[in-house]
Protein backbone atom coordinates (compact mmCIF):
# COMPACT_ATOMS: atom_id res chain seq x y z
CA UNK A 1 0.00 0.00 0.00
CA UNK A 2 1.25 3.44 -0.93
CA UNK A 3 1.88 5.70 2.05
CA UNK A 4 3.39 8.95 0.91
CA UNK A 5 4.57 11.02 3.88
CA UNK A 6 2.58 14.20 4.43
CA UNK A 7 5.76 16.25 4.00
CA UNK A 8 5.72 15.25 0.32
CA UNK A 9 2.45 17.12 -0.13
CA UNK A 10 3.64 19.95 2.09
CA UNK A 11 6.89 20.40 0.17
CA UNK A 12 5.06 20.38 -3.16
CA UNK A 13 2.63 23.02 -1.92
CA UNK A 14 5.36 25.18 -0.42
CA UNK A 15 7.48 25.11 -3.58
CA UNK A 16 4.73 26.38 -5.87
CA UNK A 17 2.63 28.46 -3.46
CA UNK A 18 5.57 30.48 -2.09
CA UNK A 19 5.86 32.75 -5.18
CA UNK A 20 2.21 33.75 -4.62
CA UNK A 21 2.52 34.91 -1.02
CA UNK A 22 0.29 37.95 -1.53
CA UNK A 23 -2.64 36.11 -3.07
CA UNK A 24 -2.22 33.26 -0.61
CA UNK A 25 -2.23 35.58 2.41
CA UNK A 26 -5.41 37.27 1.16
CA UNK A 27 -6.94 33.83 0.56
CA UNK A 28 -6.22 32.77 4.15
CA UNK A 29 -7.70 36.05 5.48
CA UNK A 30 -10.93 35.62 3.49
CA UNK A 31 -11.09 31.97 4.50
CA UNK A 32 -10.91 32.87 8.19
CA UNK A 33 -13.50 35.62 7.67
CA UNK A 34 -15.83 33.12 5.97
CA UNK A 35 -15.47 30.65 8.85
CA UNK A 36 -16.16 33.40 11.39
CA UNK A 37 -19.32 34.46 9.59
CA UNK A 38 -20.55 30.83 9.39
CA UNK A 39 -20.10 30.47 13.15
CA UNK A 40 -21.72 33.83 13.91
CA UNK A 41 -25.08 33.39 12.18
CA UNK A 42 -26.29 30.40 14.27
CA UNK A 43 -25.63 32.49 17.40
CA UNK A 44 -28.07 35.11 16.09
CA UNK A 45 -30.71 32.42 15.45
CA UNK A 46 -30.22 30.92 18.92
CA UNK A 47 -30.59 34.34 20.57
CA UNK A 48 -33.62 34.97 18.36
CA UNK A 49 -35.32 31.77 19.61
CA UNK A 50 -34.60 32.50 23.30
CA UNK A 51 -35.73 36.12 22.87
CA UNK A 52 -38.97 35.07 21.13
CA UNK A 53 -39.77 32.56 23.91
CA UNK A 54 -39.04 35.27 26.50
CA UNK A 55 -41.50 37.68 24.82
CA UNK A 56 -39.06 40.16 23.21
CA UNK A 57 -40.45 43.04 21.14
CA UNK A 58 -41.06 42.76 17.39
CA UNK A 59 -38.45 45.47 16.78
CA UNK A 60 -35.77 43.35 18.49
CA UNK A 61 -36.76 40.25 16.53
CA UNK A 62 -36.79 42.13 13.18
CA UNK A 63 -33.35 43.56 13.98
CA UNK A 64 -32.01 40.08 14.65
CA UNK A 65 -33.52 38.80 11.41
CA UNK A 66 -31.99 41.61 9.34
CA UNK A 67 -28.61 40.99 10.98
CA UNK A 68 -28.88 37.31 10.03
CA UNK A 69 -29.67 38.15 6.39
CA UNK A 70 -26.87 40.73 6.18
CA UNK A 71 -24.29 38.33 7.55
CA UNK A 72 -25.52 35.57 5.20
CA UNK A 73 -25.10 37.83 2.14
CA UNK A 74 -21.66 38.94 3.31
CA UNK A 75 -20.64 35.33 3.92
CA UNK A 76 -21.63 34.37 0.34
CA UNK A 77 -19.62 37.30 -1.07
CA UNK A 78 -16.56 36.24 0.93
CA UNK A 79 -17.03 32.63 -0.23
CA UNK A 80 -16.96 33.77 -3.88
CA UNK A 81 -13.70 35.63 -3.20
CA UNK A 82 -12.23 32.52 -1.58
CA UNK A 83 -13.10 30.34 -4.59
CA UNK A 84 -11.77 32.90 -7.08
CA UNK A 85 -8.45 33.34 -5.26
CA UNK A 86 -8.16 29.60 -4.68
CA UNK A 87 -8.54 28.82 -8.38
CA UNK A 88 -6.11 31.60 -9.33
CA UNK A 89 -3.47 30.28 -6.94
CA UNK A 90 -4.10 26.71 -8.10
CA UNK A 91 -3.75 27.30 -11.84
CA UNK A 92 -0.75 29.56 -11.43
CA UNK A 93 0.93 26.84 -9.34
CA UNK A 94 0.03 23.99 -11.70
CA UNK A 95 1.13 25.93 -14.79
CA UNK A 96 4.50 26.49 -13.12
CA UNK A 97 4.66 22.79 -12.19
CA UNK A 98 3.71 21.79 -15.75
CA UNK A 99 6.49 23.97 -17.17
CA UNK A 100 9.03 22.56 -14.73
CA UNK A 101 8.02 18.98 -15.50
CA UNK A 102 8.10 19.55 -19.27
CA UNK A 103 11.59 21.05 -18.93
CA UNK A 104 12.67 18.10 -16.77
CA UNK A 105 11.39 15.57 -19.32
CA UNK A 106 13.04 17.34 -22.23
CA UNK A 107 16.30 17.31 -20.28
CA UNK A 108 16.25 13.54 -19.68
CA UNK A 109 18.37 11.15 -21.69
CA UNK A 110 17.45 9.50 -24.96
CA UNK A 111 17.32 6.16 -23.10
CA UNK A 112 14.43 7.45 -20.98
CA UNK A 113 12.48 8.67 -24.01
CA UNK A 114 13.06 5.39 -25.83
CA UNK A 115 11.44 3.62 -22.86
CA UNK A 116 8.36 5.92 -22.73
CA UNK A 117 6.03 6.87 -25.54
CA UNK A 118 5.20 10.53 -26.24
CA UNK A 119 1.53 9.81 -25.47
CA UNK A 120 2.43 8.50 -22.01
CA UNK A 121 4.55 11.54 -21.23
CA UNK A 122 1.84 13.92 -22.46
CA UNK A 123 -0.60 12.25 -20.09
CA UNK A 124 1.91 12.72 -17.26
CA UNK A 125 2.36 16.43 -18.01
CA UNK A 126 -1.27 17.20 -18.75
CA UNK A 127 -3.47 14.58 -17.10
CA UNK A 128 -1.68 14.12 -13.79
CA UNK A 129 -0.99 17.82 -13.28
CA UNK A 130 -4.58 18.77 -14.14
CA UNK A 131 -5.63 16.48 -11.31
CA UNK A 132 -3.17 18.31 -9.08
CA UNK A 133 -4.87 21.63 -9.88
CA UNK A 134 -7.68 20.49 -7.58
CA UNK A 135 -5.10 19.66 -4.93
CA UNK A 136 -3.57 23.13 -5.03
CA UNK A 137 -6.93 24.93 -5.03
CA UNK A 138 -9.01 22.72 -2.76
CA UNK A 139 -6.34 21.87 -0.21
CA UNK A 140 -6.57 25.29 1.39
CA UNK A 141 -10.23 25.98 0.70
CA UNK A 142 -11.68 22.61 1.63
CA UNK A 143 -9.15 20.70 3.69
CA UNK A 144 -7.63 23.50 5.74
CA UNK A 145 -10.82 25.59 5.73
CA UNK A 146 -13.02 22.76 6.95
CA UNK A 147 -10.51 21.74 9.60
CA UNK A 148 -10.63 25.30 10.91
CA UNK A 149 -14.44 25.30 10.70
CA UNK A 150 -14.54 22.08 12.69
CA UNK A 151 -12.24 23.53 15.35
CA UNK A 152 -14.37 26.70 15.47
CA UNK A 153 -17.56 24.67 15.95
CA UNK A 154 -16.00 22.72 18.82
CA UNK A 155 -14.78 25.92 20.48
CA UNK A 156 -18.29 27.44 20.27
CA UNK A 157 -19.79 24.26 21.74
CA UNK A 158 -17.34 24.55 24.65
CA UNK A 159 -18.60 28.08 25.26
CA UNK A 160 -22.20 26.86 25.20
CA UNK A 161 -21.51 23.98 27.59
CA UNK A 162 -18.23 22.29 28.36
CA UNK A 163 -19.85 18.85 28.35
CA UNK A 164 -21.11 19.34 24.83
CA UNK A 165 -17.69 20.62 23.77
CA UNK A 166 -15.87 17.67 25.30
CA UNK A 167 -18.30 15.08 23.89
CA UNK A 168 -18.06 16.32 20.33
CA UNK A 169 -14.33 16.97 20.50
CA UNK A 170 -13.87 13.27 21.28
CA UNK A 171 -16.32 12.40 18.49
CA UNK A 172 -14.52 14.61 15.96
CA UNK A 173 -11.10 13.22 16.97
CA UNK A 174 -12.31 9.64 16.47
CA UNK A 175 -13.84 10.55 13.08
CA UNK A 176 -10.63 12.25 11.91
CA UNK A 177 -8.49 9.35 13.10
CA UNK A 178 -10.63 6.84 11.19
CA UNK A 179 -10.50 8.97 8.03
CA UNK A 180 -6.73 9.40 8.37
CA UNK A 181 -6.28 5.66 8.62
CA UNK A 182 -8.35 5.17 5.47
CA UNK A 183 -6.68 7.91 3.41
CA UNK A 184 -4.52 5.60 1.29
CA UNK A 185 -6.66 2.51 0.80
CA UNK A 186 -7.41 3.26 -2.87
CA UNK A 187 -4.08 4.83 -3.86
CA UNK A 188 -2.51 1.63 -5.34
CA UNK A 189 -5.56 0.99 -7.53
CA UNK A 190 -5.82 4.64 -8.52
CA UNK A 191 -2.12 4.72 -9.36
CA UNK A 192 -2.55 1.62 -11.51
CA UNK A 193 -5.53 3.27 -13.20
CA UNK A 194 -3.51 6.42 -13.99
CA UNK A 195 -0.67 4.27 -15.36
CA UNK A 196 -3.08 2.31 -17.54
CA UNK A 197 -4.53 5.61 -18.76
CA UNK A 198 -1.06 6.85 -19.70
CA UNK A 199 -0.30 3.59 -21.52
CA UNK A 200 -3.55 3.92 -23.48
CA UNK A 201 -2.53 7.42 -24.59
CA UNK A 202 0.84 6.01 -25.62
CA UNK A 203 -0.84 3.25 -27.63
CA UNK A 204 -3.16 5.71 -29.40
CA UNK A 205 -0.22 8.00 -30.23
CA UNK A 206 1.73 5.02 -31.59
CA UNK A 207 -1.15 3.81 -33.73
CA UNK A 208 -1.93 7.27 -35.11
CA UNK A 209 1.73 7.67 -36.07
CA UNK A 210 1.69 4.33 -37.89
CA UNK A 211 -1.79 4.56 -39.39
CA UNK A 212 -0.50 4.07 -42.96
CA UNK A 213 1.23 0.81 -42.03
CA UNK A 214 -1.84 -0.35 -40.10
CA UNK A 215 -4.14 0.32 -43.05
CA UNK A 216 -1.82 -1.20 -45.64
CA UNK A 217 -1.22 -4.37 -43.63
CA UNK A 218 -4.87 -4.82 -42.62
CA UNK A 219 -4.05 -4.56 -38.91
CA UNK A 220 -6.91 -2.17 -38.04
CA UNK A 221 -8.77 -4.91 -36.19
CA UNK A 222 -5.75 -5.65 -34.03
CA UNK A 223 -5.40 -1.93 -33.19
CA UNK A 224 -9.05 -1.68 -32.07
CA UNK A 225 -8.82 -4.89 -30.02
CA UNK A 226 -5.69 -3.60 -28.29
CA UNK A 227 -7.46 -0.34 -27.40
CA UNK A 228 -10.38 -2.31 -25.94
CA UNK A 229 -7.97 -4.50 -23.97
CA UNK A 230 -6.26 -1.44 -22.46
CA UNK A 231 -9.63 0.10 -21.63
CA UNK A 232 -10.66 -3.12 -19.88
CA UNK A 233 -7.56 -2.86 -17.70
CA UNK A 234 -8.50 0.74 -16.84
CA UNK A 235 -12.05 -0.33 -15.99
CA UNK A 236 -10.82 -3.10 -13.68
CA UNK A 237 -8.59 -0.75 -11.70
CA UNK A 238 -11.29 1.93 -11.62
CA UNK A 239 -13.85 -0.52 -10.21
CA UNK A 240 -11.51 -1.51 -7.41
CA UNK A 241 -10.80 2.13 -6.62
CA UNK A 242 -14.52 3.05 -6.61
CA UNK A 243 -15.34 0.11 -4.33
CA UNK A 244 -12.80 1.33 -1.78
CA UNK A 245 -14.19 4.86 -2.04
CA UNK A 246 -17.64 3.40 -1.32
CA UNK A 247 -16.22 1.86 1.84
CA UNK A 248 -15.03 5.31 2.94
CA UNK A 249 -18.50 6.80 2.29
CA UNK A 250 -20.17 4.00 4.26
CA UNK A 251 -17.96 4.61 7.30
CA UNK A 252 -18.50 8.38 7.20
CA UNK A 253 -22.29 7.98 6.90
CA UNK A 254 -22.27 5.83 10.03
CA UNK A 255 -20.16 8.40 11.89
CA UNK A 256 -22.49 11.27 10.97
CA UNK A 257 -25.59 9.30 12.00
CA UNK A 258 -23.94 8.58 15.33
CA UNK A 259 -23.04 12.26 15.75
CA UNK A 260 -26.63 13.44 15.15
CA UNK A 261 -27.93 10.85 17.62
CA UNK A 262 -25.44 12.10 20.24
CA UNK A 263 -26.50 15.71 19.62
CA UNK A 264 -30.20 14.97 20.13
CA UNK A 265 -29.75 12.76 23.20
CA UNK A 266 -27.16 14.98 24.95
CA UNK A 267 -29.13 18.17 24.24
CA UNK A 268 -32.34 16.65 25.53
CA UNK A 269 -30.63 15.36 28.69
CA UNK A 270 -29.04 18.74 29.46
CA UNK A 271 -32.31 20.56 28.81
CA UNK A 272 -34.17 18.29 31.23
CA UNK A 273 -31.46 19.05 33.78
CA UNK A 274 -32.04 22.78 33.34
CA UNK A 275 -28.47 23.33 32.16
CA UNK A 276 -29.25 24.71 28.69
CA UNK A 277 -32.10 26.53 26.97
CA UNK A 278 -34.15 25.67 23.90
CA UNK A 279 -32.01 28.13 21.92
CA UNK A 280 -28.89 26.26 23.00
CA UNK A 281 -30.44 22.94 21.93
CA UNK A 282 -31.08 24.48 18.53
CA UNK A 283 -27.47 25.74 18.43
CA UNK A 284 -26.18 22.28 19.31
CA UNK A 285 -28.18 20.54 16.59
CA UNK A 286 -27.35 23.32 14.11
CA UNK A 287 -23.61 23.11 14.84
CA UNK A 288 -23.65 19.33 14.62
CA UNK A 289 -25.37 19.69 11.27
CA UNK A 290 -22.61 22.14 10.35
CA UNK A 291 -20.09 19.57 11.53
CA UNK A 292 -21.41 17.26 8.82
CA UNK A 293 -20.17 19.75 6.21
CA UNK A 294 -16.47 19.63 7.13
CA UNK A 295 -16.63 15.87 7.72
CA UNK A 296 -18.19 15.22 4.29
CA UNK A 297 -15.82 17.74 2.72
CA UNK A 298 -12.83 16.05 4.34
CA UNK A 299 -14.21 12.70 3.17
CA UNK A 300 -14.39 14.02 -0.39
CA UNK A 301 -10.83 15.26 -0.09
CA UNK A 302 -9.75 11.84 1.16
CA UNK A 303 -11.41 10.33 -1.91
CA UNK A 304 -9.65 12.91 -4.08
CA UNK A 305 -6.41 12.05 -2.31
CA UNK A 306 -6.69 8.57 -3.75
CA UNK A 307 -6.26 10.15 -7.18
CA UNK A 308 -4.03 12.97 -6.00
CA UNK A 309 -1.86 10.56 -4.02
CA UNK A 310 -1.32 8.43 -7.13
CA UNK A 311 -0.53 11.54 -9.19
CA UNK A 312 1.87 12.94 -6.58
CA UNK A 313 3.60 9.57 -6.25
CA UNK A 314 4.03 9.27 -10.03
CA UNK A 315 5.14 12.89 -10.19
CA UNK A 316 7.63 12.38 -7.37
CA UNK A 317 9.08 9.29 -9.05
CA UNK A 318 9.34 11.17 -12.35
CA UNK A 319 11.06 14.17 -10.79
CA UNK A 320 13.53 11.83 -9.08
CA UNK A 321 14.45 10.33 -12.45
CA UNK A 322 17.79 11.87 -13.31
CA UNK A 323 20.03 12.02 -16.31
CA UNK A 324 22.52 9.27 -16.86
CA UNK A 325 24.47 11.61 -19.14
CA UNK A 326 25.50 14.57 -17.00
CA UNK A 327 27.07 17.90 -17.81
CA UNK A 328 30.82 18.08 -17.51
CA UNK A 329 32.63 20.91 -15.68
CA UNK A 330 33.23 22.61 -19.03
CA UNK A 331 36.16 22.77 -21.40
CA UNK A 332 37.20 25.02 -24.26
CA UNK A 333 36.38 23.68 -27.71
CA UNK A 334 38.43 25.64 -30.27
CA UNK A 335 37.02 27.19 -33.42
CA UNK A 336 37.51 25.41 -36.72
CA UNK A 337 37.78 21.72 -37.48
CA UNK A 338 37.98 19.34 -34.51
CA UNK A 339 40.09 16.19 -34.18
CA UNK A 340 38.21 13.08 -33.01
CA UNK A 341 39.60 10.05 -31.14
CA UNK A 342 37.95 6.83 -29.96
CA UNK A 343 39.97 4.79 -27.47
CA UNK A 344 38.78 1.25 -26.60
CA UNK A 345 35.13 2.38 -26.60
CA UNK A 346 32.55 -0.21 -25.56
CA UNK A 347 28.82 0.42 -25.41
CA UNK A 348 25.62 -1.64 -25.08
CA UNK A 349 21.96 -0.62 -24.88
CA UNK A 350 20.80 -1.95 -21.53
CA UNK A 351 21.18 -5.72 -21.33
CA UNK A 352 21.51 -6.17 -25.09
CA UNK A 353 24.58 -7.36 -26.93
CA UNK A 354 27.30 -4.68 -27.20
CA UNK A 355 26.72 -2.27 -30.08
CA UNK A 356 30.38 -1.17 -30.05
CA UNK A 357 33.27 -3.36 -28.93
CA UNK A 358 36.67 -1.86 -28.08
CA UNK A 359 36.47 0.61 -30.95
CA UNK A 360 39.64 2.63 -31.48
CA UNK A 361 40.45 5.11 -34.24
CA UNK A 362 41.77 8.66 -34.73
CA UNK A 363 40.44 11.29 -37.09
CA UNK A 364 42.69 14.34 -37.57
CA UNK A 365 41.07 17.78 -37.79
CA UNK A 366 39.66 18.49 -41.24
CA UNK A 367 39.55 14.81 -42.25
CA UNK A 368 36.49 13.21 -43.79
CA UNK A 369 35.66 9.68 -42.63
CA UNK A 370 33.41 7.39 -44.69
CA UNK A 371 31.65 5.02 -42.29
CA UNK A 372 30.29 1.81 -43.82
CA UNK A 373 28.66 -1.26 -42.37
CA UNK A 374 25.57 -3.43 -42.31
CA UNK A 375 22.43 -2.42 -40.43
CA UNK A 376 23.12 -2.96 -36.74
CA UNK A 377 26.88 -2.73 -37.11
CA UNK A 378 27.09 0.32 -34.80
CA UNK A 379 27.17 3.30 -37.20
CA UNK A 380 24.29 5.21 -35.60
CA UNK A 381 25.50 4.29 -32.12
CA UNK A 382 28.87 5.87 -32.89
CA UNK A 383 27.12 9.14 -33.83
CA UNK A 384 24.97 9.08 -30.68
CA UNK A 385 28.04 8.66 -28.49
CA UNK A 386 29.72 11.67 -30.12
CA UNK A 387 26.65 13.77 -29.28
CA UNK A 388 26.64 12.27 -25.77
CA UNK A 389 23.07 11.07 -26.16
CA UNK A 390 24.64 8.10 -24.38
CA UNK A 391 27.96 7.61 -22.62
CA UNK A 392 30.12 4.54 -23.26
CA UNK A 393 30.43 1.90 -20.55
CA UNK A 394 34.20 1.95 -21.00
CA UNK A 395 36.83 3.71 -23.05
CA UNK A 396 37.06 7.40 -23.95
CA UNK A 397 35.95 9.69 -26.76
CA UNK A 398 37.99 12.88 -27.20
CA UNK A 399 37.65 16.06 -29.21
CA UNK A 400 40.96 17.83 -29.77
CA UNK A 401 42.49 15.63 -27.06
CA UNK A 402 39.92 16.43 -24.35
CA UNK A 403 37.41 13.83 -23.07
CA UNK A 404 33.84 14.59 -24.21
CA UNK A 405 32.56 14.01 -20.69
CA UNK A 406 34.42 17.12 -19.54
CA UNK A 407 32.37 19.35 -21.88
CA UNK A 408 29.07 21.01 -21.11
CA UNK A 409 26.39 19.40 -23.26
CA UNK A 410 25.22 22.69 -24.75
CA UNK A 411 28.79 23.56 -25.77
CA UNK A 412 29.42 20.11 -27.24
CA UNK A 413 26.24 20.07 -29.31
CA UNK A 414 26.95 23.55 -30.58
CA UNK A 415 30.28 22.35 -32.00
CA UNK A 416 28.96 19.08 -33.47
CA UNK A 417 26.26 19.03 -36.16
CA UNK A 418 24.30 16.20 -37.71
CA UNK A 419 22.09 15.81 -40.79
CA UNK A 420 19.95 12.68 -41.23
CA UNK A 421 17.51 11.43 -43.86
CA UNK A 422 14.55 12.55 -41.73
CA UNK A 423 14.34 16.30 -41.21
CA UNK A 424 12.11 17.47 -38.35
CA UNK A 425 10.24 20.70 -38.98
CA UNK A 426 8.48 22.67 -36.27
CA UNK A 427 5.18 24.52 -36.44
CA UNK A 428 6.97 27.83 -36.46
CA UNK A 429 8.43 30.41 -38.83
CA UNK A 430 11.16 29.66 -41.36
CA UNK A 431 13.47 31.79 -39.23
CA UNK A 432 12.84 29.69 -36.11
CA UNK A 433 13.13 26.45 -38.06
CA UNK A 434 16.54 27.48 -39.38
CA UNK A 435 17.93 28.90 -36.13
CA UNK A 436 16.32 26.46 -33.69
CA UNK A 437 14.80 29.50 -31.95
CA UNK A 438 18.21 31.15 -31.41
CA UNK A 439 17.45 34.89 -31.59
CA UNK A 440 21.16 35.82 -31.67
CA UNK A 441 21.40 34.72 -35.35
CA UNK A 442 20.60 37.69 -37.59
CA UNK A 443 18.42 37.68 -40.71
CA UNK A 444 21.47 38.67 -42.75
CA UNK A 445 23.34 35.57 -41.58
CA UNK A 446 20.35 33.40 -42.45
CA UNK A 447 20.00 34.85 -45.96
CA UNK A 448 23.73 34.48 -46.60
CA UNK A 449 23.55 30.80 -45.64
CA UNK A 450 20.44 30.27 -47.79
CA UNK A 451 22.23 31.63 -50.86
CA UNK A 452 25.39 29.66 -50.16
CA UNK A 453 23.45 26.39 -49.99
CA UNK A 454 21.30 27.05 -53.09
CA UNK A 455 18.01 27.62 -51.31
CA UNK A 456 17.48 31.07 -52.82
CA UNK A 457 14.78 29.96 -55.28
CA UNK A 458 12.81 28.31 -52.53
CA UNK A 459 13.27 31.28 -50.22
CA UNK A 460 12.20 33.82 -52.86
CA UNK A 461 8.97 31.88 -53.39
CA UNK A 462 7.98 32.13 -49.71
CA UNK A 463 4.97 34.46 -49.26
CA UNK A 464 6.28 36.11 -46.08
CA UNK A 465 10.01 35.45 -46.28
CA UNK A 466 11.55 34.32 -43.00
CA UNK A 467 8.23 34.94 -41.23
CA UNK A 468 6.46 32.27 -43.32
CA UNK A 469 5.02 29.57 -41.06
CA UNK A 470 5.94 25.95 -41.68
CA UNK A 471 3.96 22.92 -40.55
CA UNK A 472 5.39 20.39 -38.16
CA UNK A 473 6.68 17.06 -39.47
CA UNK A 474 8.45 16.87 -42.81
CA UNK A 475 5.66 17.16 -45.37
CA UNK A 476 5.50 20.92 -45.97
CA UNK A 477 8.72 20.83 -48.05
CA UNK A 478 10.04 18.55 -50.74
CA UNK A 479 12.69 16.02 -49.69
CA UNK A 480 15.43 18.09 -51.34
CA UNK A 481 14.27 21.35 -49.76
CA UNK A 482 14.06 19.71 -46.34
CA UNK A 483 17.62 18.40 -46.67
CA UNK A 484 18.91 21.82 -47.77
CA UNK A 485 17.10 23.40 -44.83
CA UNK A 486 18.85 20.93 -42.51
CA UNK A 487 22.22 21.84 -44.07
CA UNK A 488 21.43 25.52 -43.52
CA UNK A 489 20.75 24.84 -39.84
CA UNK A 490 24.18 23.26 -39.48
CA UNK A 491 25.87 25.96 -41.57
CA UNK A 492 24.49 28.68 -39.26
CA UNK A 493 25.84 26.90 -36.16
CA UNK A 494 29.31 26.60 -37.75
CA UNK A 495 30.31 23.32 -36.03
CA UNK A 496 33.80 21.88 -36.09
CA UNK A 497 32.55 18.31 -36.67
CA UNK A 498 29.69 17.37 -39.01
CA UNK A 499 27.99 13.95 -39.20
CA UNK A 500 26.04 13.12 -42.36
CA UNK A 501 23.78 10.08 -42.07
CA UNK A 502 23.05 9.13 -45.71
CA UNK A 503 21.63 12.61 -46.25
CA UNK A 504 20.99 12.18 -50.00
CA UNK A 505 19.88 8.57 -50.24
CA UNK A 506 16.22 9.18 -51.10
CA UNK A 507 16.52 11.99 -53.67
CA UNK A 508 16.13 12.06 -57.42
CA UNK A 509 19.39 12.46 -59.42
CA UNK A 510 18.89 16.17 -60.25
CA UNK A 511 18.12 17.09 -56.64
CA UNK A 512 20.97 14.87 -55.45
CA UNK A 513 23.47 16.86 -57.53
CA UNK A 514 22.23 20.03 -55.88
CA UNK A 515 22.57 18.39 -52.48
CA UNK A 516 26.08 17.20 -53.31
CA UNK A 517 27.16 20.77 -54.04
CA UNK A 518 25.64 21.89 -50.73
CA UNK A 519 27.49 19.10 -48.91
CA UNK A 520 30.81 20.20 -50.40
CA UNK A 521 30.10 23.77 -49.27
CA UNK A 522 29.07 22.60 -45.81
CA UNK A 523 32.13 20.38 -45.23
CA UNK A 524 34.75 22.96 -46.20
CA UNK A 525 37.13 23.47 -43.27
CA UNK A 526 35.34 20.94 -41.07
CA UNK A 527 35.93 17.41 -39.85
CA UNK A 528 33.22 15.09 -41.15
CA UNK A 529 31.82 11.59 -40.61
CA UNK A 530 29.78 10.39 -43.58
CA UNK A 531 27.60 7.42 -42.63
CA UNK A 532 26.73 5.63 -45.86
CA UNK A 533 24.83 2.64 -47.16
CA UNK A 534 25.99 3.27 -50.75
CA UNK A 535 29.62 3.27 -51.86
CA UNK A 536 29.14 6.36 -54.07
CA UNK A 537 28.31 8.39 -50.97
CA UNK A 538 31.84 8.06 -49.57
CA UNK A 539 33.63 9.22 -52.74
CA UNK A 540 34.54 12.48 -51.01
CA UNK A 541 35.93 10.72 -47.89
CA UNK A 542 39.63 10.78 -46.96
CA UNK A 543 39.42 7.77 -44.65
CA UNK A 544 37.22 4.66 -44.73
CA UNK A 545 36.04 2.58 -41.78
CA UNK A 546 33.94 -0.56 -42.13
CA UNK A 547 32.15 -1.71 -38.99
CA UNK A 548 31.10 -5.30 -38.32
CA UNK A 549 29.29 -6.23 -35.10
CA UNK A 550 30.55 -3.10 -33.37
CA UNK A 551 34.19 -3.61 -34.33
CA UNK A 552 36.33 -1.94 -36.95
CA UNK A 553 37.02 -4.61 -39.53
CA UNK A 554 38.88 -2.18 -41.80
CA UNK A 555 40.21 1.36 -41.41
CA UNK A 556 42.53 3.37 -43.61
CA UNK A 557 42.96 5.96 -46.35
CA UNK A 558 40.22 5.63 -48.98
CA UNK A 559 42.61 5.72 -51.96
CA UNK A 560 44.93 3.20 -50.40
CA UNK A 561 42.10 0.79 -49.57
CA UNK A 562 40.54 1.28 -53.00
CA UNK A 563 43.80 0.16 -54.67
CA UNK A 564 44.53 -2.74 -52.30
CA UNK A 565 43.13 -6.03 -53.72
CA UNK A 566 43.30 -7.52 -50.21
CA UNK A 567 40.97 -4.94 -48.66
CA UNK A 568 37.23 -5.41 -48.13
CA UNK A 569 36.58 -1.92 -49.48
CA UNK A 570 38.35 -2.84 -52.74
CA UNK A 571 36.29 -6.00 -53.12
CA UNK A 572 33.09 -4.05 -52.53
CA UNK A 573 34.08 -1.52 -55.20
CA UNK A 574 34.88 -4.25 -57.66
CA UNK A 575 31.77 -6.31 -57.03
CA UNK A 576 29.41 -3.35 -56.82
CA UNK A 577 27.35 -5.25 -54.24
CA UNK A 578 26.27 -2.17 -52.37
CA UNK A 579 23.40 -4.03 -50.80
CA UNK A 580 25.97 -5.78 -48.62
CA UNK A 581 26.05 -2.58 -46.64
CA UNK A 582 22.31 -2.22 -46.26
Amino acid sequence: MSKLPLRTYRDLLAQYIRPQRGHFSLLVFLLLASIGLQLLNPQIIGRFIDAALAGASARQLVGAGLAFLGIAVLQQAVAVGVIYLGETVAWTATNALRNDLAHHLLDLDLAFHNAHTPGELIERIDGDITELANFFSQFVIILLGNLLLMIGILIVLFFEDWRLGLLFTVFAAIALFIMYRMRNIAVPDQKAYRQADAELFGLIEEQLSGKEDLHSSGADGYAIREIFRRQAIMLRHNRRSQFKRWQINLVVTGLLTLGMLLAVLSGYALYLGGVITVGTIYLTVYYINMLETPIWALTHEIESFQTIGACVERLTDLRKTGREVRDGPGMALPAGALALNFAEVCFAYGDQEPALRELTFSLPAGTRLGLLGRTGSGKSTLARLIFRLYDPQSGAICLDGADLQHARLVDLRRRVGMVTQEVQLFRASVRDNLTFFDSSITDQQIQTAIKALELADWYNALPFGLDTLLKSGSHSLSAGEAQLLAFTRIFLRDPGLVILDEASSRLDPATEQRIERAIDRLLQGRTAIIIAHRLATVARADQIMILESGRSSEFGARRQLASDPESLFYRLLQSGLEEVLA
